[in-house]
């Protein structure tokens, strides 16, 4: 008796294409994505000449403190972080009439250094007061001049709220120093 060749049946591929794609998705909806956690600051441009630290008079800085023990200090006194908002803004907007604090907008500076030890929310709220702080004043002057908010003039792109948005940042500088990290106190 001769032996008689066996078909062998062929796999339906186009089911296969389907499964893995299928899986594909499975995959891609059940994994999660780490998102990164963090400050989103604009540095300024890099300059060849470094600014002149001399010419900076000490009253044109505000100088803010956090400890290790999250303990504020601004210009060497304890404060608490629902008046620094309000510190920072009487700084900005001295215009010399305080011979305690910024001589004009133009030339304040906050100069912000935290410690080693300091929580990561601490120095995210006095980073937020900061922030709002100039976000204030630059409103407020934009109030004035414009008849409208810097924050609404900001995401604008034609070409006179361009201008203005010069005009205001240019009224109100952000300059806004941060120092290395160092060991201010111990917790």
């Amino acid at each position: 008796m001769a032996k008689r060749k066996r078909d062998i049946p062929e796999i339906n591929a186009g089911s296969m294409a389907d499964i893995a794609f299928l899986l594909l998705i499975f995959f891609l909806v059940t994994t999660t994505m780490d998102v990164p956690t963090g400050l989103s600051v604009s540095l300024p441009p890099i300059t060849d000449i470094p600014p002149d630290q001399s010419k900076q008079k000490k009253r044109n800085v505000l100088e803010v403190l956090i400890n290790a023990s999250d303990q504020l200090l601004v210009e060497g006194a304890p404060l608490t972080i629902d008046k620094l908002k309000q510190k920072t803004v009487a700084h900005l907007t001295n215009e010399g009439r305080n011979p305690t604090l910024s001589v004009t907008s133009t030339d304040a500076i906050v100069s912000l250094k935290n410690d080693r030890g300091t929580s990561y929310d601490m120095y995210v709220q006095v980073f937020n007061e900061l922030t709002a702080a100039y976000r204030e004043v630059r409103d407020e002057y934009s109030m004035q001049q414009f008849g409208m908010l810097y924050t609404e003039l900001e995401p604008n792109k034609r070409k006179g709220d361009k201008e203005k948005v010069k005009m205001v940042k240019a009224k109100y500088p952000k300059k806004l120093s941060e120092a290395e990290p160092v060991s201010i106190g111990k917790q």
